[in-house]
């Protein structure tokens, strides 16, 4: 029965590790591990400034285009929602 001085703490907090989020035999654990993906900064180098705001990272980017481009997403929306699996 719910009422006002219910004893159930609503408030906890669960601590996940990414790893747990994706299974193992997951597509996008084997492209992680069969590309390195940081020969993307030597390309980029130039274009990002070493003063100011820190940028996103460009690997980062690279691997959004890639999730995108391998699971066929059109919408931004949908990325989002497809990055917290993958």
């Amino acid at each position: 029965m719910l009422s006002k001085h219910n004893s159930i703490q609503r408030d906890q907090v669960e601590m996940i590790a990414l790893d747990q989020l994706v299974p193992e035999n997951h597509l996008v654990r084997k492209m992680e591990a069969a590309i390195d993906f940081s020969f993307i900064y030597d390309l980029v180098e130039e274009t990002y400034s070493a003063v100011g705001r820190p940028s996103i990272d460009p690997v980062i980017l690279i691997k959004l285009t890639f999730i995108q481009y391998t699971f066929g997403i059109r919408s931004m929306r949908q990325t989002i929602e497809e990055l917290k699996t993958n």
